[in-house]
């Protein structure tokens, strides 16, 4: 498994090689925020050369009942369908960036590996690493409606996932984190889903502490500290949740990086509101 992460001078060194006629690199675009502005204007405004633009709602998730949570996992026919129209082939290298702390284009890095895309990896910094780094930007959407059909075949399961009965259990015989802020893990408020709080058990890992102040991921040994701090280990389970399953992605890259291997609970937060009979916890304890 490649890391996780690549710096914008890396990606530069990956695309120069790519023009040369080295390995393919697609690089995705998956600009999105709850409640900000829409991500395809953003990227006609200015994206990097030669991405192609992700929607994050209608390819990287898909509509469901609300016991599903509000951001459940696409199909492997719709997700396959999706990333030929980016033009994936089988071996490419993939580099996914956002404009948000890399929380959007994290769902994306998790969620191509889980569909069996080996080379993904997410642009440590975001765009604004790659701006801050003297690189240029392309604008128009050329880049996103010329692209060659891929050919790319996706299949499930290489990714360990949690169901909402899974995440109950690990939250007594392993570690469960919750990726959301701290006041919405303590229930302070809740300003979508219909109940708030946390699941019972779970440890409040908020992804802000993941990042330095420039919005890259902290290394790898404290990323380490930071999550042995919060009870996780290599001889016990690792969960990770959200609030609809794209932040706590976020989580689960940190932990890959750390060493460890999590497990998503894809419903989040949001699928556990919506089923009555789940307890509800709230405080800053578990």
């Amino acid at each position: 498994m490649p890391h996780p992460l690549v710096t914008a001078n890396e990606l530069v060194e990956l695309l120069d090689v790519a023009s040369q006629g080295g390995m393919p690199v697609r690089v995705l675009d998956v600009r999105w925020s709850l409640g900000g502005p829409a991500g395809l204007p953003l990227y006609e405004a200015g994206h990097i050369p030669g991405a192609v633009y992700v929607d994050l709602e209608t390819e990287l998730a898909r509509h469901g009942q609300p016991q599903e949570g509000r951001h459940p996992l696409p199909t492997v026919v719709d997700l396959q369908a999706a990333a030929r129209r980016w033009g994936l082939n089988a071996g490419d290298t993939v580099v996914v960036y956002d404009d948000w702390n890399s929380l959007t284009a994290c769902r994306a890095w998790w969620l191509l590996r889980y569909m069996g895309v080996e080379n993904v990896q997410v642009l440590d910094g975001a765009l604004s690493a790659w701006t801050a780094a003297g690189h240029p930007l392309a604008m128009g959407s050329t880049d996103n409606t010329n692209v060659q059909p891929g050919t790319v075949t996706l299949s499930v399961g290489h990714e360990p996932v949690l169901s909402a009965d899974d995440a109950a259990a690990l939250a007594d015989t392993g570690v469960l984190l919750d990726a959301r802020a701290g006041e919405r893990y303590r229930g302070e408020t809740e300003p979508i889903d219909p109940r708030a709080g946390h699941i019972p058990g779970a440890i409040s890992a908020p992804t802000a502490g993941n990042l330095n102040d420039a919005g890259q991921f902290l290394d790898a040994e404290l990323l380490r500290e930071r999550y042995e701090a919060l009870g996780v280990s290599v001889d016990h389970a690792v969960g990770v949740y959200c609030g609809s399953g794209i932040t706590a992605a976020h989580d689960a890259l940190a932990l890959t990086v750390a060493g460890f291997r999590p497990a998503l609970f894809a419903g989040s937060w949001s699928a556990w509101a919506n089923q009555p009979e789940r307890p509800v916890a709230t405080g800053s304890t578990p």
